[in-house]
């Protein structure tokens, strides 16, 4: 592709910078992925709400041409995320026999109820915090948090969850090889097949064991709730990890906001302004025109890869004041989760276990402070989300 075209990641430069080229450069933009695999990235609201129609775009990678021939190498280090064959990745009727049965499981009152432990596992958290002048809130909080709540919630030990979240970083990790990645998906994949005969050995109070009992109606193959489990335990961590630590950065740059939310109470609403000004999804996989597209005025060939831009939320045509972190921001129909058949499964969870993290945090410190300017702040090169990746902090003045 020609020097115009924007690499992700680009050397020699900042992912959050890179990021900022592609939100500034169009509606649609066309971008060479690590690899020189060419494709279009969705920046605004308009441009991401087309892509993700799914009488337009479909999800499965037999859409792709380039996938099968050639084009595309078979040991590109992103076929562990475009050629798995989980709910993520499949259409129609397909993906409706995949979701109805992680539906059943995955019930609004099974996560409403979830309240208590998430609360007991961030005060145990920041009960540990180290006794020392500044604190890595990633590290010691914003990592262990989701990992804790989504690996209790299906029923992984404790001693078990360090691993898992290796292999999580070995996948989604731009610098990653194919070997890398494709040996880290393997052996996460053994794991839970195994986690799931452990379960049907002694069933629990938990998401396994409830989804294998959901399974009796729809029959799912073992290969298919193994890539139900990867699918949801992998997004059920790795983009909350990645927003709360973003949203920690907005409040500390954004103090009158913050000031608001602890006298309001509004933590729910520091949430959805999060995930409008600093959606920690930068680039969601992928999708394919099912025939030659125009959106935003961009022609797509079809099959070509196309993600949508979580900084949607910062569409200067959508929003007023698009690049303030405002609380009282208009938060109807933003896309920080998706649209349509797609959309995240986890989204409950995601909200009330960050509402709970932010609150408990800032409430216990309440003059938390960034112990380096933000401008300073170092962040993950990951293809499809983006965090920072280490986040000191001072919790007292």
């Amino acid at each position: 592709m020609s020097e115009q075209i924007i690499q992700l990641p680009t050397p020699g430069e900042s992912i959050l910078e890179t990021h900022e080229r592609i939100r500034l450069a169009g509606e649609i933009v066309p971008i060479e992925l690590p690899g020189g695999v060419g494709a279009y990235i969705a920046v605004s609201h308009r441009a991401a709400g087309e892509v993700l129609d799914d009488k337009l775009f479909a999800k499965h990678p037999s859409n792709c041409p380039a996938l099968r021939d050639g084009r595309i190498p078979a040991d590109w280090p992103l076929r562990a995320l475009t050629d798995a064959e989980h709910m993520l990745n499949q259409d129609g009727a397909a993906h409706r026999r995949l979701r109805q049965t992680i539906n059943k499981a995955f019930t609004p009152a099974r996560i409403a109820a979830l309240e208590p432990r998430i609360q007991q596992i961030a005060d145990e958290l920041i009960d540990n915090f180290p006794d020392t002048d500044e604190v890595d809130l990633i590290s010691n909080y914003t990592t262990p948090l989701p990992v804790r709540v989504i690996c209790d919630l299906f029923g992984v030990p404790v001693d078990e969850q360090p691993q898992l979240k290796q292999w999580t970083l070995t996948i989604v990790s731009v610098t990653s090889t194919g070997e890398e990645a494709h040996a880290a998906m393997a052996a996460m994949g053994g794991y839970f097949y195994e986690l799931l005969a452990r379960k049907r050995a002694e069933p629990g109070d938990d998401l396994t064991s409830a989804l294998l009992a959901a399974n009796a109606e729809n029959e799912l193959t073992e290969e298919e709730l193994v890539s139900m489990l990867w699918l949801v335990i992998v997004a059920g961590h790795e983009t909350t990890v990645h927003l709360l630590g973003n949203a920690v950065v907005a409040l500390r740059e954004h103090p009158d906001q913050l000031a608001r939310a602890q006298d309001e109470d509004r933590w729910a609403d520091v949430v959805e302004e999060a995930l409008r000004h600093s959606s920690s999804v930068v680039g969601a996989l992928m999708r394919y025109p099912i025939e030659d597209v125009t959106v935003a005025g961009v022609d797509i060939p079809a099959g070509s890869p196309t993600l949508w831009h979580g900084g949607v939320g910062r569409d200067p045509l959508r929003y007023s004041d698009a690049d303030v972190f405002d609380i009282d921001h208009e938060h109807r129909d933003q896309l920080a989760f998706g649209r349509g058949p797609h959309f995240c499964l986890g989204a409950p969870l995601a909200r009330l276990e960050s509402r709970i993290a932010l609150q408990t945090l800032f409430t216990r410190y309440p003059k938390l402070t960034l112990a380096v300017p933000a401008s300073a702040v170092e962040y993950t090169v990951q293809i499809s989300t983006v965090g920072p990746e280490r986040l000191p902090v001072r919790l007292k003045p």
